[in-house]
This record gives structure tokens, C-alpha cells and sequence, in this order.
């Protein structure tokens, strides 16, 4: 059962990041956008049952649930609190799911998984770390020709930035690398 290590904010002023002692998946991403999505994992959908939650995200050591703006934050943590210590740590299957996740790209061509690989390098070292750092993600979702498709994740689904300046700043540093590309946040 995860211990909550930290409660931060977040750019979001509608999501707060909890930091956890133990982690909830080996680099697997969970990411829900209402409760009909989460209705298989038994963490999200317990978070969706209180009234106001409108995301939940989480991955490793944090979780980063998002809020409608109609509940006061405190009082919300504290409700939220009880299902995130009750939810079950990583285990071997997560780790087993990593690989399996990995296999996504297998259908490109071996040039499109080569590009694929240089530009997820690339947001793994500029881009993901500051995201994660404010309790969201990128996705990167397709590689069709020169149009890369993502998704934000977390509090960066519902942040006013992501979709405007940060997403202009993704697709300047990955046209560092493939000068014609057109990122799209999907």
C-alpha cells in the first residue's frame, strides 16, 4: 500500500500531484479522463466516485488527480488520500506490461521506428521530465509520414499552456531533429 510522501501543486491550479513512497507501476501510465474509461482499474475508478474528479493520471511514484474547479482542494485531498493508500504497490505484472507496451511501434517501418526512437529520446530528455514534474505527461501516439501525433497526460490534459505554448515548443525541438515534422495534440 503506497504511503503519500508529498502533496504538491501543480501549473494546473485544478490538478494536484501526490507524490508516493512506493510505486503504483513499473513505468506504466495510467491515464483516464472520466470514470467509463476507468471503470477496470479499481484505483481510478475509486477516485472518480467523488463528485468534481474529471482526470486521474498516474504512473511510478505519483499520482495526479484533476478536479472541475468546484471542490476545495483540501478538503478533496483528504478524501482522495484513503484510496491512494489503500491501492495495491507495483508488481511483476506491471513490469511484464512495460514490454508488452513497447510492442506498439513494431508495426512502423524500420526507418519510422528509427525517426520514432531519436524523437522519443528527445522528449524523454527536454520535455518529459518537466511535464512529470508538474503531475503530466506527453504520449506520443503516431508517427504517420511527417505528422506526429500526441496526448498529454494528467494535469497537462486540461492545462491552458500545453495546448498552445508547450506544444509550439515540442514541435520546435523535435523539428531540431526532423525539420518538416507538424506535431498534433490529439
Amino acid at each position: 500500500m503506497p504511503k503519500i510522501a508529498e502533496i504538491e501543486g501543480t501549473p494546473n491550479p485544478n490538478a494536484m500531484k501526490f507524490i508516493l513512497k512506493e510505486p503504483l507501476t513499473w513505468g506504466i501510465t495510467r491515464s483516464y479522463d472520466n470514470a467509463e474509461q476507468a471503470h477496470e482499474d479499481p484505483l481510478a475508478a475509486a477516485l472518480f466516485g467523488f463528485e468534481h474528479v474529471t482526470n486521474v493520471f498516474y504512473v511510478d511514484h505519483w499520482i495526479t488527480v484533476t478536479q472541475d474547479g468546484g471542490a476545495d482542494w483540501h478538503e478533496l485531498q483528504r478524501k482522495l488520500a484513503e484510496p491512494i493508500r489503500a491501492a495495491p504497490a507495483a508488481d511483476e505484472h506491471s513490469a511484464a506490461a512495460v514490454a508488452e507496451s513497447t510492442a506498439a511501434i513494431a508495426d512502423l517501418s524500420p526507418a519510422d521506428q528509427q525517426r520514432l526512437e531519436k524523437i522519443n529520446e528527445l522528449l524523454d530528455e527536454q520535455i518529459r521530465p518537466y511535464l512529470q514534474g508538474d503531475g503530466g505527461d506527453l504520449h506520443v501516439l503516431g508517427l504517420e509520414g511527417n505528422k506526429l501525433s500526441v496526448h498529454y497526460q494528467g494535469a497537462c490534459g486540461s492545462c491552458p499552456s500545453s495546448i498552445s505554448g508547450t506544444l509550439t515548443g515540442i514541435e520546435n525541438l523535435v523539428k531540431s531533429i526532423e525539420p518538416d515534422i507538424e506535431v498534433i495534440a490529439v
